[in-house]
Protein backbone atom coordinates (compact mmCIF):
# COMPACT_ATOMS: atom_id res chain seq x y z
CA UNK A 1 0.00 0.00 0.00
CA UNK A 2 2.79 2.79 0.67
CA UNK A 3 4.56 1.92 -2.29
CA UNK A 4 1.04 2.61 -4.46
CA UNK A 5 0.08 5.39 -2.23
CA UNK A 6 3.87 6.99 -3.47
CA UNK A 7 3.42 6.04 -6.66
CA UNK A 8 -0.10 8.22 -6.85
CA UNK A 9 1.94 10.55 -5.10
CA UNK A 10 4.40 10.84 -8.20
CA UNK A 11 1.69 10.39 -10.50
CA UNK A 12 -0.39 13.85 -9.07
CA UNK A 13 3.15 15.55 -9.29
CA UNK A 14 3.74 14.65 -12.76
CA UNK A 15 -0.01 15.65 -13.61
CA UNK A 16 0.39 18.87 -12.60
CA UNK A 17 3.75 19.55 -14.37
CA UNK A 18 2.23 18.54 -17.70
CA UNK A 19 -1.15 21.11 -16.84
CA UNK A 20 1.80 23.90 -16.07
CA UNK A 21 3.75 23.22 -19.45
CA UNK A 22 0.52 23.08 -21.36
CA UNK A 23 -0.10 19.84 -21.58
CA UNK A 24 1.98 16.35 -23.04
CA UNK A 25 1.53 17.89 -26.40
CA UNK A 26 4.51 20.84 -25.79
CA UNK A 27 6.56 18.23 -24.42
CA UNK A 28 9.40 16.70 -26.53
CA UNK A 29 11.91 14.98 -24.47
CA UNK A 30 12.92 14.77 -20.93
CA UNK A 31 15.56 13.02 -18.62
CA UNK A 32 16.83 13.62 -15.32
CA UNK A 33 20.85 14.12 -13.85
CA UNK A 34 21.25 13.41 -10.37
CA UNK A 35 18.80 16.14 -9.09
CA UNK A 36 16.60 17.74 -11.38
CA UNK A 37 13.88 16.64 -13.93
CA UNK A 38 14.97 17.97 -17.46
CA UNK A 39 12.18 18.89 -20.04
CA UNK A 40 12.55 19.82 -23.12
CA UNK A 41 9.63 22.25 -24.87
CA UNK A 42 8.24 22.65 -27.66
CA UNK A 43 6.77 26.27 -27.05
CA UNK A 44 8.31 28.24 -23.97
CA UNK A 45 6.00 31.09 -24.37
CA UNK A 46 3.83 31.60 -20.95
CA UNK A 47 6.05 28.80 -19.27
CA UNK A 48 6.77 31.08 -15.24
CA UNK A 49 8.84 29.11 -12.87
CA UNK A 50 7.65 30.40 -9.88
CA UNK A 51 4.69 28.05 -10.94
CA UNK A 52 6.42 25.36 -9.86
CA UNK A 53 7.18 26.38 -6.43
CA UNK A 54 3.72 24.89 -5.69
CA UNK A 55 4.52 21.20 -6.76
CA UNK A 56 4.38 18.79 -4.38
CA UNK A 57 7.98 17.93 -3.21
CA UNK A 58 9.68 20.37 -5.46
CA UNK A 59 12.79 22.70 -4.38
CA UNK A 60 12.52 25.18 -7.08
CA UNK A 61 12.90 25.45 -10.96
CA UNK A 62 14.65 27.72 -13.60
CA UNK A 63 15.83 27.50 -17.12
CA UNK A 64 18.57 26.31 -18.57
CA UNK A 65 20.40 25.28 -21.66
CA UNK A 66 16.62 25.55 -23.35
CA UNK A 67 15.43 23.16 -20.69
CA UNK A 68 13.09 23.18 -18.00
CA UNK A 69 14.98 21.96 -14.94
CA UNK A 70 12.37 21.52 -11.74
CA UNK A 71 14.62 20.08 -8.45
CA UNK A 72 13.68 17.26 -6.45
CA UNK A 73 16.86 16.22 -4.80
CA UNK A 74 19.04 13.36 -5.11
CA UNK A 75 17.14 9.71 -5.55
CA UNK A 76 13.61 11.46 -5.40
CA UNK A 77 14.19 12.65 -8.98
CA UNK A 78 15.08 9.25 -10.12
CA UNK A 79 11.40 7.78 -9.30
CA UNK A 80 9.66 10.82 -10.28
CA UNK A 81 11.40 10.38 -13.86
CA UNK A 82 10.56 7.15 -14.12
CA UNK A 83 6.63 7.92 -13.52
CA UNK A 84 7.10 11.32 -15.35
CA UNK A 85 8.49 9.53 -18.61
CA UNK A 86 6.03 7.05 -18.29
CA UNK A 87 2.84 9.33 -18.56
CA UNK A 88 4.50 11.42 -21.10
CA UNK A 89 5.90 8.93 -23.15
CA UNK A 90 9.41 10.29 -23.20
CA UNK A 91 10.73 7.15 -21.86
CA UNK A 92 14.27 5.77 -23.42
CA UNK A 93 15.87 9.14 -24.09
CA UNK A 94 19.59 9.17 -22.68
CA UNK A 95 20.85 13.18 -21.29
CA UNK A 96 23.03 13.53 -24.34
CA UNK A 97 19.89 13.22 -26.47
CA UNK A 98 17.64 15.13 -24.71
CA UNK A 99 20.22 17.81 -25.02
CA UNK A 100 20.32 17.20 -28.59
CA UNK A 101 16.81 18.16 -28.89
CA UNK A 102 16.85 21.39 -26.56
CA UNK A 103 20.14 22.48 -28.91
CA UNK A 104 17.79 22.33 -31.85
CA UNK A 105 15.90 25.19 -30.59
CA UNK A 106 18.76 27.74 -29.69
CA UNK A 107 21.51 29.80 -32.29
CA UNK A 108 24.40 28.52 -33.30
CA UNK A 109 26.33 30.30 -30.97
CA UNK A 110 23.85 29.62 -28.33
CA UNK A 111 24.26 25.74 -28.76
CA UNK A 112 28.27 26.36 -29.25
CA UNK A 113 27.97 27.78 -25.46
CA UNK A 114 25.73 25.32 -24.03
CA UNK A 115 27.88 22.61 -25.45
CA UNK A 116 30.90 23.90 -23.71
CA UNK A 117 29.27 24.26 -20.72
CA UNK A 118 28.07 20.76 -20.45
CA UNK A 119 31.60 19.96 -21.03
CA UNK A 120 33.01 21.15 -18.34
CA UNK A 121 30.28 20.97 -16.04
CA UNK A 122 31.43 16.95 -16.21
CA UNK A 123 34.83 17.90 -14.71
CA UNK A 124 33.93 20.91 -11.97
CA UNK A 125 34.13 18.99 -9.14
CA UNK A 126 37.52 18.19 -9.51
CA UNK A 127 38.44 21.97 -11.16
CA UNK A 128 37.21 23.23 -7.99
CA UNK A 129 38.59 20.52 -5.82
CA UNK A 130 41.96 21.94 -6.97
CA UNK A 131 41.03 25.38 -7.18
CA UNK A 132 40.76 25.39 -3.24
CA UNK A 133 43.60 23.56 -2.49
CA UNK A 134 45.96 25.38 -4.50
CA UNK A 135 44.70 28.62 -2.39
CA UNK A 136 45.33 27.06 0.13
CA UNK A 137 48.78 25.86 -0.56
CA UNK A 138 49.27 29.25 -1.67
CA UNK A 139 48.90 30.70 1.78
CA UNK A 140 50.63 28.37 3.61
CA UNK A 141 54.18 29.13 0.92
CA UNK A 142 53.66 32.45 2.65
CA UNK A 143 54.36 31.58 6.21
CA UNK A 144 57.72 31.25 7.42
CA UNK A 145 56.29 29.18 10.57
CA UNK A 146 54.70 26.25 7.70
CA UNK A 147 58.60 25.73 6.49
CA UNK A 148 60.35 25.77 9.65
CA UNK A 149 57.53 22.77 11.27
CA UNK A 150 58.89 19.86 9.17
CA UNK A 151 55.30 18.59 9.86
CA UNK A 152 53.37 21.16 8.85
CA UNK A 153 55.90 21.31 5.51
CA UNK A 154 55.03 17.85 4.85
CA UNK A 155 51.35 19.16 4.62
CA UNK A 156 51.51 21.69 2.57
CA UNK A 157 53.64 19.62 0.11
CA UNK A 158 50.89 17.12 0.41
CA UNK A 159 48.27 20.04 -0.24
CA UNK A 160 50.34 21.44 -2.96
CA UNK A 161 50.52 17.64 -4.51
CA UNK A 162 46.58 17.37 -4.66
CA UNK A 163 46.33 20.87 -5.87
CA UNK A 164 47.81 20.13 -9.47
CA UNK A 165 46.24 16.90 -10.06
CA UNK A 166 43.48 18.09 -12.20
CA UNK A 167 45.21 20.79 -14.20
CA UNK A 168 48.44 18.49 -15.00
CA UNK A 169 46.04 16.38 -17.12
CA UNK A 170 42.81 18.95 -17.67
CA UNK A 171 43.53 18.26 -21.54
CA UNK A 172 42.54 14.44 -20.57
CA UNK A 173 39.61 14.92 -18.57
CA UNK A 174 38.47 17.48 -21.37
CA UNK A 175 38.43 15.24 -24.17
CA UNK A 176 37.16 12.29 -22.18
CA UNK A 177 34.15 15.14 -21.16
CA UNK A 178 33.63 16.33 -24.44
CA UNK A 179 33.76 13.02 -26.03
CA UNK A 180 31.07 11.65 -23.76
CA UNK A 181 29.05 15.35 -24.52
CA UNK A 182 29.05 14.58 -28.61
CA UNK A 183 28.10 11.35 -28.41
CA UNK A 184 31.58 8.87 -28.06
CA UNK A 185 32.90 6.68 -25.98
CA UNK A 186 34.14 8.17 -23.38
CA UNK A 187 37.12 5.91 -22.56
CA UNK A 188 38.23 6.87 -26.33
CA UNK A 189 38.53 10.48 -25.49
CA UNK A 190 40.58 9.33 -22.12
CA UNK A 191 43.20 7.55 -25.07
CA UNK A 192 43.38 10.70 -27.05
CA UNK A 193 43.70 12.51 -24.10
CA UNK A 194 46.70 10.43 -22.76
CA UNK A 195 48.06 11.11 -26.60
CA UNK A 196 48.03 14.14 -26.24
CA UNK A 197 50.43 14.50 -22.60
CA UNK A 198 52.38 11.89 -23.74
CA UNK A 199 55.49 11.59 -21.98
CA UNK A 200 57.16 10.97 -25.15
CA UNK A 201 56.48 14.40 -26.64
CA UNK A 202 58.42 17.17 -26.11
CA UNK A 203 56.84 19.59 -23.26
CA UNK A 204 54.91 22.08 -24.77
CA UNK A 205 55.68 25.05 -22.18
CA UNK A 206 59.70 24.20 -22.12
CA UNK A 207 59.51 24.13 -26.35
CA UNK A 208 58.14 27.44 -26.57
CA UNK A 209 60.73 28.56 -24.23
CA UNK A 210 63.37 27.35 -26.13
CA UNK A 211 64.56 24.77 -23.23
CA UNK A 212 63.72 20.99 -24.81
CA UNK A 213 65.03 19.49 -28.39
CA UNK A 214 61.59 19.16 -30.16
CA UNK A 215 61.77 16.12 -32.34
CA UNK A 216 60.41 16.41 -36.02
CA UNK A 217 59.32 13.82 -37.82
CA UNK A 218 57.95 13.76 -41.90
CA UNK A 219 54.45 13.25 -43.23
CA UNK A 220 54.08 13.18 -46.96
CA UNK A 221 57.03 15.64 -46.60
CA UNK A 222 55.14 17.68 -44.40
CA UNK A 223 57.20 18.51 -40.97
CA UNK A 224 55.61 17.75 -38.16
CA UNK A 225 57.16 19.11 -34.52
CA UNK A 226 56.30 16.69 -31.86
CA UNK A 227 55.40 18.78 -29.10
CA UNK A 228 52.82 18.06 -26.33
CA UNK A 229 49.71 19.84 -25.73
CA UNK A 230 49.90 20.49 -21.82
CA UNK A 231 47.50 23.73 -21.78
CA UNK A 232 45.67 22.84 -24.80
CA UNK A 233 42.20 23.23 -23.80
CA UNK A 234 40.48 24.29 -27.15
CA UNK A 235 42.78 21.69 -28.62
CA UNK A 236 41.20 19.23 -26.23
CA UNK A 237 37.63 20.04 -27.08
CA UNK A 238 37.91 19.72 -30.75
CA UNK A 239 39.85 16.50 -30.73
CA UNK A 240 36.96 15.56 -27.54
CA UNK A 241 34.04 16.23 -30.56
CA UNK A 242 36.31 14.77 -33.66
CA UNK A 243 36.54 11.51 -31.29
CA UNK A 244 32.68 11.02 -30.93
CA UNK A 245 32.37 12.02 -34.14
CA UNK A 246 34.22 9.40 -35.63
CA UNK A 247 33.68 6.61 -33.16
CA UNK A 248 29.74 6.91 -34.26
CA UNK A 249 30.50 7.18 -37.61
CA UNK A 250 32.72 3.28 -37.50
CA UNK A 251 30.31 1.78 -35.55
CA UNK A 252 28.07 2.43 -37.87
CA UNK A 253 29.72 1.23 -41.05
CA UNK A 254 32.03 -1.37 -39.64
CA UNK A 255 30.29 -4.78 -39.80
CA UNK A 256 29.76 -5.86 -36.60
CA UNK A 257 31.71 -9.56 -36.75
CA UNK A 258 34.72 -7.33 -36.76
CA UNK A 259 33.57 -3.68 -35.24
CA UNK A 260 34.99 -4.58 -31.83
CA UNK A 261 38.42 -4.90 -33.03
CA UNK A 262 38.87 -2.15 -36.13
CA UNK A 263 36.26 0.37 -34.74
CA UNK A 264 38.20 2.13 -31.72
CA UNK A 265 41.23 1.49 -33.99
CA UNK A 266 40.50 3.37 -36.67
CA UNK A 267 38.81 6.22 -34.09
CA UNK A 268 42.34 6.93 -32.51
CA UNK A 269 44.86 6.44 -35.41
CA UNK A 270 43.09 8.83 -37.38
CA UNK A 271 42.03 11.16 -35.00
CA UNK A 272 46.13 10.72 -34.53
CA UNK A 273 46.76 12.26 -37.52
CA UNK A 274 44.16 14.34 -37.12
CA UNK A 275 45.62 16.02 -34.04
CA UNK A 276 49.43 16.52 -35.68
CA UNK A 277 48.71 16.93 -39.22
CA UNK A 278 45.20 19.83 -38.60
CA UNK A 279 43.65 20.74 -35.00
CA UNK A 280 46.92 20.91 -33.36
CA UNK A 281 48.28 23.20 -35.66
CA UNK A 282 45.34 25.42 -36.01
CA UNK A 283 44.27 25.41 -32.93
CA UNK A 284 47.57 26.83 -31.76
CA UNK A 285 48.36 29.58 -34.47
CA UNK A 286 44.77 30.39 -33.30
CA UNK A 287 45.46 30.94 -29.53
CA UNK A 288 49.19 32.05 -29.98
CA UNK A 289 47.95 34.65 -32.16
CA UNK A 290 45.37 35.95 -29.66
CA UNK A 291 47.72 35.89 -26.53
CA UNK A 292 50.52 37.66 -28.45
CA UNK A 293 47.80 40.46 -29.74
CA UNK A 294 47.04 40.89 -26.36
CA UNK A 295 50.54 41.19 -24.93
CA UNK A 296 51.56 43.53 -27.91
CA UNK A 297 48.49 45.74 -27.08
CA UNK A 298 49.96 46.11 -23.55
CA UNK A 299 53.29 47.44 -24.49
CA UNK A 300 52.04 49.86 -27.65
CA UNK A 301 48.67 50.93 -26.39
CA UNK A 302 48.57 52.53 -23.28
CA UNK A 303 45.66 52.38 -21.44
CA UNK A 304 43.14 51.01 -23.72
CA UNK A 305 45.59 48.37 -24.43
CA UNK A 306 45.65 47.77 -20.36
CA UNK A 307 41.77 47.71 -20.65
CA UNK A 308 41.59 45.84 -23.50
CA UNK A 309 44.24 43.16 -21.72
CA UNK A 310 42.52 42.63 -18.62
CA UNK A 311 39.19 42.74 -20.25
CA UNK A 312 39.59 39.72 -22.48
CA UNK A 313 42.53 37.55 -20.68
CA UNK A 314 40.25 35.41 -18.75
CA UNK A 315 38.91 34.10 -21.69
CA UNK A 316 42.43 33.24 -22.76
CA UNK A 317 41.93 30.84 -19.58
CA UNK A 318 39.31 29.03 -21.43
CA UNK A 319 41.38 28.28 -24.12
CA UNK A 320 44.16 27.23 -21.37
CA UNK A 321 46.81 29.28 -23.10
CA UNK A 322 47.07 31.35 -20.03
CA UNK A 323 49.91 29.29 -18.97
CA UNK A 324 52.20 30.70 -21.83
CA UNK A 325 51.89 34.29 -19.69
CA UNK A 326 54.23 32.66 -17.53
CA UNK A 327 57.14 32.66 -20.57
CA UNK A 328 56.26 36.76 -20.86
CA UNK A 329 56.61 37.87 -17.22
CA UNK A 330 59.78 35.69 -16.50
CA UNK A 331 61.40 37.86 -19.22
CA UNK A 332 59.45 41.10 -18.09
CA UNK A 333 61.56 40.20 -14.56
CA UNK A 334 64.59 39.75 -16.27
CA UNK A 335 64.87 42.52 -18.39
CA UNK A 336 67.28 45.40 -16.73
CA UNK A 337 64.85 48.20 -18.73
CA UNK A 338 61.84 46.57 -17.51
CA UNK A 339 62.16 44.76 -14.13
CA UNK A 340 58.80 44.51 -12.86
CA UNK A 341 55.68 42.11 -14.15
CA UNK A 342 52.72 44.75 -15.09
CA UNK A 343 51.26 41.83 -16.81
CA UNK A 344 50.36 40.09 -13.15
CA UNK A 345 48.34 42.71 -11.68
CA UNK A 346 45.93 42.74 -15.21
CA UNK A 347 45.32 39.26 -14.91
CA UNK A 348 44.19 39.63 -11.27
CA UNK A 349 41.74 41.78 -11.68
CA UNK A 350 40.52 39.95 -14.92
CA UNK A 351 40.20 37.28 -12.90
CA UNK A 352 38.37 39.63 -9.88
CA UNK A 353 35.99 40.26 -12.75
CA UNK A 354 34.99 37.24 -13.04
CA UNK A 355 34.44 36.71 -9.14
CA UNK A 356 32.06 39.87 -8.79
CA UNK A 357 29.96 38.10 -11.27
CA UNK A 358 29.29 35.02 -9.79
CA UNK A 359 28.74 36.71 -6.42
CA UNK A 360 26.29 38.76 -8.57
CA UNK A 361 24.94 35.90 -10.20
CA UNK A 362 24.60 34.30 -6.76
CA UNK A 363 22.54 37.49 -5.49
CA UNK A 364 20.37 37.49 -8.22
CA UNK A 365 18.98 33.70 -7.34
CA UNK A 366 19.66 33.81 -3.76
CA UNK A 367 16.80 31.79 -3.04
CA UNK A 368 17.93 28.46 -4.89
CA UNK A 369 20.12 26.66 -2.90
CA UNK A 370 21.78 25.19 -6.12
CA UNK A 371 23.06 28.07 -7.07
CA UNK A 372 24.57 28.68 -3.87
CA UNK A 373 25.69 25.84 -3.79
CA UNK A 374 27.96 26.15 -7.16
CA UNK A 375 28.99 30.16 -6.61
CA UNK A 376 29.87 30.16 -3.19
CA UNK A 377 33.34 27.78 -3.99
CA UNK A 378 33.70 29.18 -7.31
CA UNK A 379 33.82 32.64 -5.32
CA UNK A 380 35.90 31.93 -2.72
CA UNK A 381 38.64 29.82 -5.40
CA UNK A 382 39.05 33.63 -7.21
CA UNK A 383 40.36 35.29 -4.07
CA UNK A 384 43.26 32.57 -4.05
CA UNK A 385 43.33 33.15 -8.13
CA UNK A 386 41.94 30.45 -9.45
CA UNK A 387 39.19 31.58 -11.80
CA UNK A 388 38.29 28.22 -13.84
CA UNK A 389 35.36 27.13 -11.70
CA UNK A 390 33.76 30.37 -11.67
CA UNK A 391 34.14 30.76 -15.51
CA UNK A 392 32.99 27.09 -16.63
CA UNK A 393 30.76 26.32 -13.90
CA UNK A 394 28.58 29.63 -13.71
CA UNK A 395 29.69 32.71 -16.11
CA UNK A 396 30.36 30.88 -19.45
CA UNK A 397 27.19 28.58 -18.90
CA UNK A 398 25.04 31.68 -18.79
CA UNK A 399 27.04 34.13 -21.06
CA UNK A 400 26.19 37.68 -19.23
CA UNK A 401 28.00 36.70 -15.86
CA UNK A 402 31.17 36.57 -18.40
CA UNK A 403 30.57 39.55 -20.11
CA UNK A 404 29.97 41.20 -17.00
CA UNK A 405 33.20 39.83 -15.65
CA UNK A 406 35.63 40.94 -18.45
CA UNK A 407 33.62 44.39 -18.33
CA UNK A 408 34.97 44.92 -14.37
CA UNK A 409 38.04 43.56 -15.32
CA UNK A 410 38.84 46.32 -18.64
CA UNK A 411 37.59 49.03 -15.76
CA UNK A 412 39.93 47.88 -13.50
CA UNK A 413 42.93 47.07 -15.79
CA UNK A 414 42.54 51.19 -16.60
CA UNK A 415 43.03 51.66 -12.69
CA UNK A 416 46.29 49.57 -12.62
CA UNK A 417 47.84 51.70 -15.69
CA UNK A 418 47.11 55.15 -14.13
CA UNK A 419 48.05 53.78 -11.10
CA UNK A 420 51.37 52.20 -11.88
CA UNK A 421 51.09 48.96 -9.97
CA UNK A 422 53.45 46.14 -10.67
CA UNK A 423 54.15 42.62 -9.32
CA UNK A 424 58.39 41.59 -8.28
CA UNK A 425 57.60 38.01 -9.31
CA UNK A 426 54.93 35.95 -10.92
CA UNK A 427 52.31 32.96 -10.33
CA UNK A 428 50.31 33.99 -8.13
CA UNK A 429 47.17 36.67 -7.92
CA UNK A 430 44.05 37.84 -5.86
CA UNK A 431 44.83 37.07 -2.53
CA UNK A 432 48.04 35.36 -2.31
CA UNK A 433 48.86 37.90 -5.46
CA UNK A 434 49.42 40.63 -2.53
CA UNK A 435 53.04 38.67 -1.41
CA UNK A 436 54.39 40.00 -4.71
CA UNK A 437 52.59 43.28 -5.31
CA UNK A 438 55.82 46.05 -5.79
CA UNK A 439 55.07 47.89 -2.35
CA UNK A 440 55.91 51.19 -4.40
CA UNK A 441 53.43 52.18 -7.62
CA UNK A 442 54.49 54.87 -10.27
CA UNK A 443 51.00 56.62 -10.92
CA UNK A 444 48.60 59.25 -10.41
CA UNK A 445 46.58 57.59 -7.36
CA UNK A 446 49.62 57.71 -5.10
CA UNK A 447 52.67 55.75 -4.21
CA UNK A 448 51.34 52.91 -2.07
CA UNK A 449 51.28 49.58 -4.58
CA UNK A 450 49.62 47.82 -2.32
CA UNK A 451 46.43 49.94 -1.38
CA UNK A 452 46.44 50.48 -5.23
CA UNK A 453 46.16 46.74 -5.69
CA UNK A 454 43.48 46.08 -3.38
CA UNK A 455 41.66 49.40 -4.74
CA UNK A 456 42.03 47.63 -8.42
CA UNK A 457 40.31 44.61 -7.19
CA UNK A 458 37.44 46.35 -5.26
CA UNK A 459 36.56 47.98 -8.41
CA UNK A 460 36.77 44.79 -10.80
CA UNK A 461 34.62 42.45 -8.15
CA UNK A 462 32.26 45.38 -7.86
CA UNK A 463 31.62 46.50 -11.39
CA UNK A 464 31.60 42.52 -12.01
CA UNK A 465 29.37 42.17 -9.68
CA UNK A 466 26.68 45.04 -10.21
CA UNK A 467 26.83 44.78 -13.96
CA UNK A 468 25.70 41.02 -13.55
CA UNK A 469 22.86 41.71 -11.53
CA UNK A 470 21.68 44.70 -14.08
CA UNK A 471 22.40 42.12 -17.08
CA UNK A 472 20.59 39.63 -14.95
CA UNK A 473 17.63 41.89 -14.58
CA UNK A 474 17.47 43.27 -18.01
CA UNK A 475 17.32 39.88 -19.52
CA UNK A 476 14.28 38.71 -16.83
CA UNK A 477 12.48 41.62 -18.10
CA UNK A 478 13.09 40.88 -21.62
CA UNK A 479 11.94 37.16 -21.11
CA UNK A 480 8.87 38.05 -19.09
CA UNK A 481 8.20 41.14 -22.38
CA UNK A 482 8.10 38.48 -24.73
CA UNK A 483 6.21 35.92 -22.86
Amino acid sequence: MADQSKQERYLAITKQIVELVGGKENIQASTHCATRLRVVLKDYDGINTDDFDSVDMAKGAFFAGNQLQIIFGAGLVNEIYEVFADYTGTAGKSMAEVKEVAAQKMNPVQAVIKSLSDVFIEIMPGILAAALLSGLTGVLSQWDVVESNATLAGINRLVSLASSGIFSILPLAVTYSACKRYGGRPILGLVMGAIMLSNSLADAYAAAQGTVDVEVIYLFGIPIELVGFQGGIIIALMMGFVVAKLDKFFEKVIPDVVKLLFSPMCTVLISTFLLFLVIGPIGRALSNGLTYGLLWLTQNVGLLGYMIFAGVQQLIVITGLHHMFGAVEATLLADPAIGNDFLNPLMSVALMGQGGAVLGYMILHIKNAKTKELCIPSFISTLFGISEPAIFGVNLRWKFPLVAGCIGGAIAGAYVFLSGVTALGFGTTALPGLAICDPVSDGIFGTSGYVNYIIAHLIALGIGLVLTIVFGKVSERKSKAAA
